[in-house]
């Protein structure tokens, strides 16, 4: 059950740009390398066939251009992650959530298995069926209800869509069912491995659809089963969909009262549980007002978090030490940072941050999105470690970091500084320079995959000279080390 979300409205981050991120994690006990793509529309399938539940059906024919970070190892399916499409729509799917027996009972999850493959849709499938053929993230989020009223899915899943204007959160109900809620301008949405929206407006989804949307016959199927669990006229989805477990408040809510905490910090203090609130809390609210605008420096801080301010640190040596699970986790595979600018000219409006390997030891990296190619350092397919290769140079550096970190870490953080204060001044510059020539759209997309390959080849040196010194670091630290030295 991998992966946190975080969704950050465009009055609320620094710039008026929407932002989303989400880390994809892997499942304990395996890594998957991931690539920076970009998805031609000639590359795009026509017929589509799921890898996991051979579910198969005909993809439309107009397919736009979009960006993708799916898994080296395509024998287990694409996994596209995250992408943006040319119209500056973008998707990151999925979260993995919970939910509960009485809604698995009633709509039950797809089955597949070596045996049995009833079919649906998944995890695997969602951005490459979905990203290619919306133009906003309301259609998003109606493309992907059609799919799941049709097609079904066998997990539970929350997928989130972007545009300049608007961030829509969509999560899976059982089987067919799913609900959406916009998020609020003004606020940013926390999202660890549960079902999270809390508040929903039936009236709104059935009407407008301002803030709501939901299968057709959800309000329904909710009453005549007896899912609703509040005692009076409100609706918490959370209650009537979501789980309340044990584990949730060690594996989940940890982490969503941690970030709630850094945006938040009078309202959800480590120190004194003010109001009520608690890591282990269930009714910790799905979004918040900031207390400040959020910047991507925040949220890269929140996405890399470990508890490293409190005594549940994993490099502490507090006897509460481990006790929750780590944002920043030795099993993050891919976080994007993307964030659409609402001030900038549709050629080049996107910004993707891109970190790989364990946020706890990697810089995000910008690159432009409306591009044809991407540098080979950060699309490099190979299925094992090797350091012209992004992701596995991240790995290799978190592993070795891991048993080396009060040394290693200040290294880290300076790296960390120095990269993303050069994407800065790069992106500002080349933005700079369309906006004050007449350039042509083809010639822009050149200078993008040129600024782009700039900033890959300053990252590459960058990140090599890292592992130098954290290789180094751990080399003096070695067991079998002895004081004298031999000559």
């Amino acid at each position: 059950m991998p992966c946190t979300t975080l969704l950050v409205g465009k009055n609320a981050s620094y710039d008026n740009s929407t932002i989303v991120t989400r880390s994809e994690d892997s499942s304990q006990g395996s890594f998957n390398a991931k690539r920076f793509i970009v998805v031609k529309p000639c590359d795009q399938p026509r017929k589509y066939k799921s890898k996991i539940s051979e579910c198969e059906f005909d993809l439309p024919t107009n397919p736009l251009s979009y960006t993708a970070h799916p898994d080296s190892d395509a024998s287990f399916g694409i996994w596209a992650s995250s992408g943006t499409n040319e119209k500056n729509v973008a998707m990151t799917a999925t979260e993995t959530i919970t939910t509960n027996p009485r809604v698995l009972g009633l709509d039950p999850l797809l089955t597949n298995t070596e045996e049995k493959k009833e079919g649906g849709l998944g995890e695997e499938d969602f951005v490459t069926v979905t990203l290619p053929y919306i133009n906003s993230a309301r259609e998003g989020v109606i493309r992907l209800g059609n799919l799941l009223k049709e097609y079904g899915t066998y997990e539970s899943n929350g997928i989130a869509f972007q545009d300049q204007n608007e961030i829509w959160y969509l999560e899976t109900i059982g089987g067919h069912h799913w609900m959406a809620r916009r998020v609020p301008d003004d606020s940013y949405v926390v999202m660890p491995n549960q079902l999270g929206i809390d508040y929903f407006d039936f009236a709104d989804a059935y009407g407008k659809k301002e803030n709501f949307m939901c299968s057709d016959d959800l309000k329904t199927w909710t009453e005549e089963n007896h899912l609703n669990l509040n005692l009076d006229a409100s609706f918490n989805p959370r209650y009537a969909y979501g789980s309340n477990s044990d584990s949730d408040r060690v594996y989940n809510t940890p982490r969503a009262f941690s970030m709630l905490n850094y945006f938040n910090p009078k309202t959800f203090n480590w120190k004194a549980f003010d109001n009520n609130h608690s890591p282990e809390d269930f009714d910790l609210p799905w979004a918040m007002v900031p207390e400040r605008k959020i910047t991507i420096e925040d949220m890269k801080y929140a996405l890399s978090y470990h508890y490293q301010t409190t005594s549940y640190n994993p490099y502490g040596n507090s006897s509460e030490s481990g006790k929750y699970r780590s944002i920043g986790i030795n099993r993050n595979n891919i976080t994007v940072f993307t964030q659409i600018r609402p001030y900038k000219d549709k050629a080049y409006k996107t910004i993707e941050w891109h970190a790989f390997g364990s946020n706890a030891f990697n810089a995000p990296v910008a690159f432009y999105s409306n591009v044809r190619k991407t540098p080979f350092y950060f699309s490099n397919p190979s299925l094992r470690p090797r350091t012209d290769s992004f992701y596995w140079t991240n790995r290799i550096i978190g592993a070795l970091a891991d048993s080396n970190y009060k040394q290693a870490m200040v290294e880290i953080e300076r790296y960390s500084q120095k990269i993303m204060s050069k994407c800065h001044q790069i992106i500002l510059k080349t933005d700079s320079y369309i906006e004050e020539n007449n350039v042509s759209e083809e010639e822009i997309i050149e200078l993008l995959e040129k600024t782009n390959q700039k900033i890959s080849d300053f990252v590459e040196e960058e990140t090599n000279e890292l592992l130098n010194k954290v290789l180094f670091i751990a080399s003096n630290n070695m067991k079998n080390a002895f004081q004298r030295s031999d000559k």
